[in-house]
């Protein structure tokens, strides 16, 4: 293949892609190198065109073509393809939605389904809205029906024991309706923060349900077996209630789920009822759906010297080979189950979306917040819209149109090979590969610190903001030190004020502001946009409840909010006087508990780059981890000493009564210069040989330390790095190491 200009990607992108993306062997060392992925990538997605007819030059022409695309980074796909493609595992999605039916049969189905996706690195939507109401008649044994909230617990705990195997993470999307007589108990069902933490839940919202909330109207709950009205609510209640929970923690989201299927391009084959985990990409049930975003900071071009307008036909370009590289995936694509395969190439539906959008305004010195970013997003997104059509439409001649063409929405109109062709996805780790900012997001930060190896505290600044600032001569190391312990430059006096209102960050932008750019999006996209409406940690619930009502006259199909701090906070969910103030931070002192006369245990051996290293846990008459010692191979010297110090001390914190997994991730990915291979793992040294022993321990056996059901840190720390998690394109994100909730 004919070689490419040397691109550049950055330390923060190598070492996602060393982490997540990049093969390794059986001993967990890389064995490729960045170019060989994307060469590994272009090569197996272009393939595809040899089955319509094309030569072995045309394929490799366009192979190469896809090579550039990549590792130009204007164009990335969904993280599957990037890990999967050419590979043995070969499934390449990342969304999809499996049916929940009201029997036992359909339900284990579904979880076990569920499961094998999951295993393959996909996340599932599911509507739990067919399953008969709690206390209903179970008509094959007369008993009595525990609801759907109680079968969101099997899925909940499968997805939990899949993850616990060490495959890519799960993620689920569970939605209910908000006719279900079930409702209120969903609405709530997150609030003992033990539950369903593999699972991010949305209302679906109606339109009859949304003119009730209007008219101050009562509406009717109805049993989905029955079909028979059950109760009457009163709308504004249940919208309160919706709102109220949303503004304590974030869920559960709202999706219209009338105008969902207002755009469904396939009503004759049947109803929208739920969407992937991030809820962009509404789907039937058995779809699944390829995402790809083109990186907006890249598609400019230089109008005069400093100035920048937007390269029009360097966007229809990759427009145009991005639809092909996504139709493409669908054709090579090794589908988790049969069913899927068949319907996800009846339907063929795409979701082309966009990244680097912020990085495009400060460029063209737009300010986020302004009426000329809205207009430009319209222009921006109709463009990409109407070229991505054109783009399906030639591929519908040169191979067909979608199987279910005929009695869908175009049928007549226009010949399209992909049901769908737009979505607005999160672009977490991707954005951090791609170095541009994350989907259609503002800044997270001007500047914040980035913590690596060995404690490390590195400045991360804005390129675009330090190329400024060094320009216009108010750059200086103190102000980028400054500015990156707040993250916005808003009371940043010392920076000129048009430099501040082209650099605002997502915490600097009201909640109206946020959904209006997230609509004007939504007007020229054929699935959904992910976005997060990031709140103060002072707004109201009246606030949320504001936004929502804005968001559906915009015309989204969806939304997701974020309080400051909200998920961050010690959530009680115990009432008990005493717990309260332990958990408050009273001012009564923690005494360690005494160690009893009996206690049991087990030694672990690890191999450290230090030597041998011996872990011995114990555990209290209760159950509970009650210490720690370490037993170097080698007699004395600094790791010896060093190792008995960690053990001293997490038998402190044990006794103390922390839960485990919060030394875990404390101890967990420290580094040292002598790494070693230890049971199929990199062991980076004594401290992450302590760590990887007792999460060995504790996953086995599930201990804690009696403290699980009282508190929960929620959404703070990473959990991977310690680093802090941003919550965007309706997920959340570590911009340190790459982790993401949302698979």
């Amino acid at each position: 293949m004919q070689e490419v200009k040397e691109f550049y990607l950055s330390q923060n992108a190598i070492k996602v892609l060393e982490k997540r993306y990049l093969k390794k062997n059986e001993e967990g060392k890389i064995v490729e190198t960045p170019e060989d992925l994307f060469r590994r990538v272009a090569r197996s997605i272009a393939i595809a065109d040899s089955q319509y007819g094309k030569s072995f030059e045309e394929v490799a022409k366009i192979e190469r073509d896809f090579y550039k695309m990549l590792t130009s980074l204007e164009f990335l796909p969904n993280s599957p393809t990037l890990m999967n493609a050419g590979r043995r595992l070969g499934q390449l999605s990342a969304c999809f939605v499996l049916p929940v039916d009201d029997s036992m049969e359909s339900i284990f189905d579904a979880v076990k389904h569920t499961a094998i996706i999951h295993k393959s690195g996909g996340g599932t939507g599911f509507s739990f809205s067919r399953l008969r109401p709690n206390g209903d008649i179970v008509g094959s044994t007369k008993g009595i029906s525990s609801g759907p909230v109680s079968f969101m617990t099997v899925f909940d705990t499968a997805t939990e024991a899949v993850k616990q195997g060490g495959t890519r993470r799960g993620a689920n999307m569970g939605i209910l309706r908000v006719d279900h007589p079930d409702i209120l108990s969903f609405i709530t069902c997150k609030d003992d923060n033990s539950k369903f933490n593999n699972f991010n839940i949305s209302v679906a919202i109606t339109d009859e349900f949304m003119k009730a909330v209007e008219e101050d109207k009562s509406y009717d709950l109805i049993n989905p077996r029955t079909k028979k009205v059950t109760n009457t609510l009163k709308a504004r209640d249940v919208f309160g209630l919706i709102v109220q929970h949303a503004w304590k923690n974030g869920e559960p989201g709202i999706v219209f789920i009338d105008r969902v299927n207002a755009a469904n391009p396939t009503p004759n084959i049947g109803k929208i009822e739920s969407t992937n985990p991030c809820g962009e990409q509404p789907l039937l049930p058995y779809e699944s759906c390829n995402l790809g975003s083109i990186n907006l900071a890249k598609m400019l071009k230089e109008s005069s010297p400093g100035n920048y307008e937007v390269d029009w036909n360097k966007l229809k370009d990759i427009t145009w080979k991005a639809v092909r590289f996504l139709d493409n995936v669908i054709e090579i694509n090794k589908y988790p189950l049969k069913k899927i395969e068949e319907t996800t190439k009846a339907n063929r539906k795409i979701g082309l979306g966009i990244m680097g959008w912020a990085d495009m305004l400060i460029q063209l010195k737009i300010p986020y917040n302004s009426e000329k970013a809205i207009t430009l997003a319209e222009e921006v997104m109709e463009y990409i819209q109407k070229e991505g059509k054109n783009a399906s439409s030639a591929l519908a001649e040169e191979r067909g149109v979608f199987p279910n063409y005929e009695g869908s929405i175009f049928e007549g109109k226009i010949k399209l090979r992909n049901a769908t062709v737009t979505t607005i996805a999160p672009t977490g780790t991707l954005s951090i590969i791609a170095g541009c900012s994350s989907g259609i997001e503002p800044l997270f930060a001007v500047s914040y610190i980035r913590t690596v190896m060995e404690g490390t505290k590195l400045i991360e600044i804005n390129p675009h903001f330090e190329k400024v600032a060094k320009e216009r001569g108010f750059w200086s190391r103190e102000l980028m030190e400054r500015i990156a312990e707040k993250g916005s430059v808003k009371d940043f006096d010392e920076i000129p004020a048009d430099v501040r209102a082209i650099f605002v960050t997502a915490h600097d932008i009201t909640p109206e502001e946020h959904i209006r750019m997230q609509a004007a999006f939504q007007k020229y996209v054929d699935n959904a946009v992910s976005k997060t409406v990031n709140f103060p940690h002072n707004a109201t619930p009246k606030d949320v409840e504001e936004v929502y009502l804005l968001a559906y006259k915009l015309g989204c199909k969806g939304v997701t909010v974020y309080r400051d701090g909200s998920r961050e906070q010690q959530v009680l969910s115990t009432k008990k006087k005493e717990d309260a103030e332990h958990a408050s931070g009273s001012s009564r002192k923690i005494v360690p508990k005494k160690r009893p006369e009996v206690i049991k245990g087990s030694t672990r051996f690890m191999k450290t780059g230090c030597g041998n290293l011996y872990v011995t846990i114990n555990e209290d008459e209760d159950g509970h981890l009650f210490e720690l010692f370490t037993s170097m191979g080698k007699a004395g010297g600094c790791a010896a000493s060093q190792s008995e110090a960690i053990g001293r001390l997490v038998s402190l914190a044990f006794r103390s009564n922390i839960e485990p997994e919060e030394v875990i991730k404390q101890l967990k990915g420290i580094s040292c210069h002598s790494p070693a291979w230890h049971d199929g793992g990199k062991i980076l040294s004594c401290s992450d040989a302590i760590a990887k022993a007792l999460e060995k321990y504790h996953s086995k056996g599930n201990k804690s330390n009696g403290n699980s059901n009282k508190i929960k840190m929620i959404m703070g720390a990473c959990p991977e790095c310690g680093g802090a998690v941003e919550h965007e394109g309706g997920c959340a994100v570590c911009h340190n190491c790459g982790f993401t909730r949302c698979g």
